[in-house]
């Protein structure tokens, strides 16, 4: 019978050109332990190579694709720049808030469908909400909408001093992660420390009471507040971060609509599947002096969700994967049920 012979790992980096004179064990079989590692360097290399190229390939062709809609959309309307910051900042937020808490409501009022109320956080609360309390927080928020144009106007004002937020070029998908990122932690720390703020007591009675008389929030609520706490605690963390970067109205319009919708889903009421976890700001409502921002970041450095922590609700903080309610995988103990 023939023997089949396997080189040595250090003969087939000699043939690829890899191979070192200098190597600690040249010419035995030693020699393939440092071999290996430079053999595996290049192959992680490689392999990093490929990965970049495909993303590369991927993003720009989706870059294209974006970059050809916005051209499209900005002759349109006529370059008007005034109009497309409206449409960016103003309109399409509007028109992803109405649509996602429309849907939100119509659980809140009738109990159906049941996919979405049988996750609910606070059992037997609001099942069904008040619709007199429903329509005068609808009201505020209609009004809250209102005093945002100015605040509006005057970024865009600020903004045109500093660059060209609509231009025709749109900022790489690179940046755009970046710019993300930088919003969502100015965020935090504005909404933070200004949501402490209004949580003096000198404050709180005249001021951030009217936003807590809702102790099991539904969606909406979450624009429901006074007209100085609106733009103190919910216009401003998310307006720092475009202003300050000079950002696209591109990329403003999706962090408007990322925030609403996140704000939107913290104060819902309901623990949805696939859908991030809005068991923090539910207990805030709950018990007022605790998770008073936004990632929990800063609530961890204060020790703010000390209590929090030690809850069930905590046990629940997380991202529900499953179909069956964390109200009766992780149910409260009978005590507090009672």
């Amino acid at each position: 019978s023939s023997e089949i012979t396997v080189p040595c790992l250090s003969t087939v980096m000699e043939a690829l050109g890899l191979y070192e004179d200098n190597c600690v064990y040249p010419g035995s079989c030693p020699a393939c332990i440092c071999c290996f590692h430079k053999l595996s360097h290049m192959v992680r290399s490689s392999c990093h190579m490929v990965r970049s190229w495909h993303l590369q390939e991927f993003w720009g062709a989706s870059g294209f694709f974006w970059q050809t809609q916005w051209e499209n959309l900005h002759h349109m309307l006529g370059g008007n720049e005034l109009a497309i910051y409206l449409l960016g900042v103003v309109v399409i937020p509007f028109l992803v808030f109405w649509s996602f808490n429309g849907i939100l409501m119509v659980a809140d009022v009738t109990g159906k469908p049941s996919f979405i109320t049988r996750y609910r956080i606070q059992l037997g609360k609001n099942d069904p909400v008040d619709r007199e309390k429903l329509h005068n927080v609808i009201r505020t928020v209609q009004f809250n909408a209102l005093i945002s144009v100015p605040v509006i106007m005057l970024v865009w004002l600020i903004m045109k001093q500093r660059g060209e937020p609509c231009s025709l070029q749109l900022p790489t998908f690179h940046w755009f992660l970046v710019e993300l990122s930088i919003f969502i932690l100015l965020e935090e720390i504005f909404f933070y420390y200004s949501h402490r703020l209004v949580h003096h007591p000198l404050l709180y009675k005249h001021i951030h009471k009217k936003h807590h008389e809702w102790t099991a929030p539904v969606s909406i609520v979450c624009l429901y507040a006074h007209p100085i706490e609106h733009v103190l605690s919910n216009l401003l963390p998310a307006l720092t971060g475009p202003v300050l970067l000079g950002s696209h109205i591109t990329t403003i319009s999706v962090w408007f609509c990322l925030a609403l919708l996140a704000t939107s889903i913290s104060h819902c009421g309901y623990h949805l599947p696939f859908l991030p976890s809005p068991e923090f700001h539910d207990f805030h409502h709950l018990k007022f002096n605790q998770c008073y921002g936004v990632l929990g970041i800063l609530d961890r450095l204060h020790g703010t969700d000390a209590f929090f922590r030690q809850t069930k609700a905590y046990e629940r903080h997380f991202v529900l994967l499953g179909l069956t309610p964390l109200t009766e995988s992780i149910p409260d103990s009978p005590m507090k049920s009672e």
